[in-house]
């Protein structure tokens, strides 16, 4: 038996315990543990954006071949560059080429584990001593987090509800101080599922460019887009401010498990090598994980191959569902939202706890919808800084996301105020 007055050295890292608490992982978990074990019904999981494991958004057939094909080949069995595979890395050059008036080259991508990985290389690159960053409230909160473990500084400007959800370009200059170095751009939203305009990001950029900053474009949700407003890469813009794009395979291939993403730098007036974050950036690299090197020698076969078809039909089903989602909120009281999605998998809504009878605010909703409809949903305020406003997911089968809005509805009817 150890000696109970033996006194260790060490502990755990508290730093961790706090920059974790800030996720939307958390926020689920807490949410899915008061879950009723006692209803027999399938839990509706309108909480996160993986549909992979529904039938209707299994991924193409070309990008699983190209994964056996990979492994097979048995070129992929050892260890990748530390910037990723050359062939890979002129893949997606090519593939974000198609987009831009520039021609990106491989040594413009750094191939990462998944668009987090990219988010963590990006932050740890631009970060010195008393550095702040600009942040979309609501926005993704794995920025919070690792903003948080890296001890830099979070600023948040807010999106517009009634303007579709567009940045509020007026409070950037306002917030932004000698120590600001970057702002985050989220297009398609996650989680609003916005989709901004050429005008309005042209606009982000010039701003950016005013205040000396550069811009971090979270655009793994590229292309998945079904309103009126197509998607347009940040990336344009790289000739009037810099530009870190962020990317993955994740959504539109709907392959979140495979871990592919990238960090590109859309710079071609190369002030991001000038200014030493290029090498900050490979720097990172040489002290991390890579992602599976076969799954990097997948990569031409799939980004080259995959059939338009295949892209089709995710929009088509991503629409359908999010008009059904749409439909299905305007028919429960006490939810409002302020405009139909036309990107991503999400949808921001607004919840009045003035119209329920015993809920206080979106956490004791999500909750208690748990617990009494085993329909899983993400409160906003804890999870994106919105209090009593609530995400919801529609990428999901046609079926369960009406089934999950029928039982939403009967959650709201059996709350209800009295009069």
């Amino acid at each position: 038996m150890e000696n109970s007055s033996k006194q260790w050295r060490f502990e755990g890292n508290k730093r961790l315990n706090s920059a974790s608490a800030i996720s939307v992982r958390g926020v689920l978990d807490l949410v899915i543990g008061n879950l009723s074990t006692d209803d027999p019904r399938p839990t509706i999981p309108l909480g996160n954006g993986d549909p992979s494991q529904f039938a209707c958004f299994r991924t193409s057939t070309t990008a699983e071949e190209a994964i056996v094909d990979a492994v097979h080949s048995a070129k992929y069995n050892g260890y990748a560059p530390t910037v990723g595979v050359l062939s890979a890395r002129r893949a997606i050059a090519n593939y974000l080429n198609r987009d831009l008036p520039y021609k990106l080259s491989a040594d413009d991508i750094y191939v990462t584990s998944g668009c987090l990985q990219a988010i963590e290389v990006a932050l740890a690159a631009i970060n010195r001593p008393g550095a702040n960053i600009l942040l979309p409230r609501p926005g993704f909160t794995f920025y919070e987090s690792r903003a948080a473990y890296e001890h830099l500084q979070v600023r948040h400007f807010d999106l517009l509800p009634d303007r579709g959800w567009e940045v509020d370009v007026d409070a950037i200059e306002d917030l932004a101080d000698d120590n600001t170095v970057a702002i985050v751009i989220i297009n398609p939203g996650n989680p609003c599922g916005s989709v901004y305009s050429y005008d309005h990001l042209k606009m982000v950029a010039e701003t950016a460019r005013k205040l000396g900053i550069l811009v971090i474009a979270d655009e793994v949700y590229g292309h998945l887009t079904f309103g009126s407003t197509p998607f347009v890469p940040m990336g344009i813009f790289g000739s009037i401010v810099p530009v870190l794009s962020l990317g993955s395979i994740s959504k539109r291939w709907v392959v979140p498990g495979w871990r592919l993403g990238w960090l590109v730098t859309s710079d071609p007036n190369g002030i991001l090598q000038k200014s030493g974050i290029v090498e900050s950036i490979t720097g990172f690299l040489n002290i991390s994980t890579d992602p599976a090197t076969f799954i990097q020698g997948a990569i031409p076969q799939i980004l080259e191959n995959t059939k338009d078809d295949f892209f089709s039909k995710v929009i088509v089903t991503l629409k359908e569902a999010a008009d059904k989602c749409f439909d299905g909120i305007r028919e429960v009281p006490c939810l409002t939202c302020p405009k139909k999605p036309e990107g991503s998998m999400f949808v921001m809504v607004k919840l009045n706890v003035s119209l329920l009878e015993d809920i206080s605010d979106d956490l004791d909703f999500c909750m208690k919808l748990a617990k009494e409809e085993s329909v899983i949903i993400v409160p906003a305020g804890m999870a994106f800084g919105m209090k009593n406003w609530l995400r919801i997911t529609f990428a999901c089968e046609i079926s369960a996301l009406e089934d999950g809005l029928r039982r939403i509805k009967a959650f709201h009817q059996r709350h209800v105020r009295k009069q």
